[in-house]
């Protein structure tokens, strides 16, 4: 299955291509392309980062398994309901659940459990983000109520992507996202931008299995390295250009009119003082996720440096977040935010 307006990585080059002086029109035309397929409305997604406990090795990552400098946690089932319960509250209506990647039997059946007990207590949608898995663990967790799923494949080069990710292949992520599909989840995915040794080749190639794949939901961000990691230090491709990462955006919004893109946390960590995420809903953003991570847990869920609002607690994120939309004209959505997809 392929989105509407597929355009071969030779047409998305040419606009990745746009020259600085030409991008405000660029980020204009992104926006229209938003505004007519998504509204103006910007639906509220609420993170909870149940866990860091994580088995994969993943290069750039703060939570990796080899970092032994990570005080490892996981929330327990009420803690988790109790701030799920608060997000109505918050004007969020769906539920994010991310943590790292342990794989096993027993966890596999707890978040299964959670996903029920939030269903069964809440109005709200679910979304987990919790790595590879096999189908039938999909299937499990999309018959305990789960109905979206976020895996990002990161880099659409399999060699850059092994030596991001020496634990699995491209491959096998990408199977993963079948699998999703599969068995009737709503699929979220995306890459990170300027991966060490990406070209502009690789970035449209990015953007085009994005539309390949008819993702539900979009999610990319910059790549920045934690220092704890193998890739400590390592500047990104576009470290001289970073506006290349509203372009990316922009590109991302033409391609794929009627997708759900998140404004990403770590534009904010790039370009503090909120500046970053208002950026990205001016340019075809039309999701904000906030950090719903209790206090006392977030320092503990950096997966690169300089994450925005460690030190607020729960809750906090949303309030700000509604004067950023006021600032932009913008509203909160009302409704789960299900996919805008006719399948």
């Amino acid at each position: 299955m392929q989105c509407n307006n597929a355009m071969e990585p030779n047409e998305i080059l040419v606009l990745l291509k746009t020259p600085p002086a030409e991008r405000p029109a660029l980020f204009a035309r992104a926006n229209k392309v938003r505004k007519e397929n998504m509204g103006d409305e910007v639906f509220l997604r609420g993170i909870i980062e149940f866990s860091n406990i994580c088995a994969n090795k993943c290069a750039y990552c703060g939570i990796r398994a080899p970092n032994t400098k990570v005080r490892r946690y996981r929330m327990s089932d009420d803690e988790i309901l109790e701030v799920a319960k608060r997000m109505p509250e918050w004007g969020q209506t769906t539920i994010v659940l991310q943590s790292g990647e342990a794989n096993s039997v027993e966890e596999n059946k707890r978040i299964g459990k959670i996903v029920a007990r939030i269903k069964k207590e809440t109005s709200l949608a679910v979304t987990l983000s919790c790595g590879n898995r096999t189908k039938d663990v999909y299937a499990y967790w999309r018959g305990c109520g789960m109905d979206r799923y976020l895996l990002r494949f990161e880099t659409s080069d399999p060699e850059l992507f092994s030596k991001l990710h020496p634990d699995c292949t491209l491959e096998e992520r990408l199977q993963c996202l079948r699998s999703l599909r599969d068995v009737g989840a709503q699929v979220g995915s995306g890459f990170m931008i300027g991966v060490p040794g990406e070209t502009l080749e690789i970035l449209a190639r990015n953007i085009q299995i994005c539309c390949e794949f008819d993702l539900d939901m979009i999610g990319i961000g910059p790549f920045i390295p934690h220092p704890d990691t193998p890739l400590a230090g390592t500047l990104n491709a576009y470290h001289d250009d970073t506006d290349m990462y509203f372009v990316a955006v922009a590109v991302l919004r033409i391609v794929n009119p009627d997708a759900h893109i998140p404004a990403t946390t770590a534009f904010d960590a790039v370009f503090p003082g909120h500046e970053g995420r208002n950026l990205v809903l001016q340019r075809g953003a039309n999701v904000f996720m906030p950090n719903n991570t209790p206090k006392a847990y977030r320092g503990d869920y950096l997966l690169y440096p300089d994450k925005p609002c460690v030190d607020e607690d729960t809750g906090d994120c949303s309030l700000c977040i509604l004067g950023r939309l006021n600032l932009l004209g913008r509203e909160v959505g009302t409704g789960p935010g299900h996919t805008r997809k006719k399948r």
